[in-house]
């Protein structure tokens, strides 16, 4: 990347790749399949601290690259395979109810927690793209504009099924195996 600062957005750009390489990686490992039954909580705490870098660079002021036109990056990455794994490991839990725009309708609307998150990584590695090709500010650029018009909904409403999701696996729990258990916790040390 070139030395010369890029409009100043150069910090906070390598912060923001860092953490779009922290989302990616979480997707991948869960997704291998490896350990299933850290999917959620896997899931959820990635969403979350994208969700808090998303809202750092969306309350941001607009950042405005010095070209009109984006720079070609290339193909983007083919991440159909990554959404089909995470639909499998997902199954009945892939879809939910949403609403189309809390503010001006209150129309409602199903989504896809797969289909989202995977939508979410193609919008950062398209910014990642650019970062990496030593383009900083267009990477800002790219990463607040999608925020703003498209991953950051897609992220807040995919942390909320996330988080209901966990709850009701943790919470939902039958009343006899929670008895059972505080019991077995409130005489271990006997």
């Amino acid at each position: 990347m070139d030395e010369q600062l890029d409009d100043g957005w150069d910090v906070l750009a390598h912060e923001m790749s860092l953490e779009v390489a922290a989302y990616l990686a979480a997707l991948q490992e869960v997704t291998s399949g490896e350990a299933p039954d850290a999917a959620l909580p896997v899931l959820l705490l990635a969403v979350g601290q994208l969700c808090g870098a998303g809202a750092r660079i969306g309350a941001l002021i607009d950042v405005v690259p010095e070209e009109r036109f984006e720079p070609d990056t290339g193909s983007d990455d083919d991440v159909e395979d990554l959404r089909e794994r995470l639909h499998a490991l997902l199954g009945g839990l892939d879809v939910y109810c949403d609403l189309e725009d809390p503010v001006l309708s209150g129309e409602v609307t199903s989504g896809s927690l797969s289909t989202d998150l995977v939508a979410i990584a193609a919008d950062l590695q398209h910014g990642r793209d650019h970062y990496e090709a030593g383009r900083p500010t267009e990477a800002m650029w790219w990463w607040q504009f999608s925020y703003l018009s498209s991953w950051g909904e897609r992220a807040a409403a995919s942390l909320r099924v996330l988080l209901t999701l966990l709850a009701h696996v943790r919470l939902d729990a039958d009343a006899e195996q929670v008895m059972e258990a505080e019991m077995a916790a409130l005489h271990a040390h006997e």
